[in-house]
């Protein structure tokens, strides 16, 4: 079962957000750490990347199979070292960021929930830094046509929920779902866990640099309509930008971006990303986009 629900209920507005952060958030998953900003190679010392090339359904399943059962069960860590400078203050803002400071609907204390997990890939294109995303297919009974972060629910396989299940299943996901390789994503950051409530939903955004880019594309066009990346520079352009309004009366951010409208949770996380990594843009909030009641 996917995660791809979007919710109405989107991350808290900038003035909830400018709170001082004060310590890594205790509810997101650990994992090892290794290096830090600073430690390592930097910039020229990284393979170019040129972005995704479109593959056939055919031939990203044959991409997805390269990942032997050996890399599945090596051990996964969470490391900065050799990550591109232009990544320091979003691997900086995971490291410090408090869930409040994303999202007022936090994961239930009770426990309750549905574990997922969601793969935030940053690659570097003919456009500089981008985002790697995906479109759900039309046919689908809920969030047809809606743009979303590759990722799903935690299988047993993934481990613990508590540690690197999350990681695990963020990668496992994005390669069932795109033909990614795992193999060529450094995990370098973990957000704090959110909840979608419409869908019951405790979502972990894990965040990866795609140091060696890989052929990507639609594995199933039952699920995924089309695989697609977005330079940042398009999503801090603020003629990119707008308020989606759900006919609930539900406000959140939106970007009008690659012919998509991107918006619910996954506009809400790219928000709070440039927000923090002081990316953000002046951009006109009152520039306002209708959603229906489908959405």
């Amino acid at each position: 079962m996917k995660t791809h629900e979007q919710s109405t209920d989107t991350p808290a507005a900038p003035a909830a957000a400018d709170r001082a952060a004060t310590g890594p958030a205790a509810a997101r998953p650990t994992a090892p750490v290794a290096g830090s900003p600073g430690a390592g190679s930097r910039g020229a010392g990284n393979p170019a990347v040129t972005g995704p090339a479109a593959v056939s359904p055919a031939a990203a399943v044959a991409a997805a199979a390269a990942t032997t059962a050996a890399d599945e069960d090596a051990a996964i860590t969470v490391t900065t070292e050799g990550l591109p400078t232009w990544l320091d203050p979003v691997a900086s803002a995971a490291r410090t960021i408090e869930p409040d400071q994303l999202s007022r609907f936090l994961p239930p204390e009770s426990g309750a929930g549905r574990q997922s997990a969601v793969l935030v890939l940053f690659g570097e294109g003919e456009r500089g830094p981008e985002l790697l995303l995906m479109e759900r297919s039309g046919s689908l009974r809920s969030h047809a046509g809606q743009p979303s972060f590759p990722g799903g629910s935690l299988d047993p396989e993934d481990g613990d929920q508590a540690t690197t299940g999350p990681l695990r299943a963020a990668l496992r996901e994005a390669r069932e779902e795109t033909g990614l390789d795992p193999r060529g994503v450094q995990l370098f950051g973990v957000l704090p866990r959110l909840y979608i409530p419409v869908s019951g939903f405790v979502v972990t955004p894990v965040l990866g640099w795609w140091r060696s880019p890989s052929p990507v594309g639609v594995v199933d066009p039952g699920e995924t309509a089309r695989v697609f990346t977005v330079p940042v520079a398009d999503l801090t352009d603020p003629a990119n930008r707008a308020t989606a309004v759900h006919p609930s009366g539900h406000r959140g951010p939106a970007f009008l971006v690659e012919s998509a409208l991107v918006w619910g949770f996954t506009a809400g996380v790219i928000d709070r990303i440039l927000h923090f990594a002081g990316w953000e843009r002046p951009w006109d909030r009152a520039k306002q986009v209708p959603l229906d009641w489908r959405a």
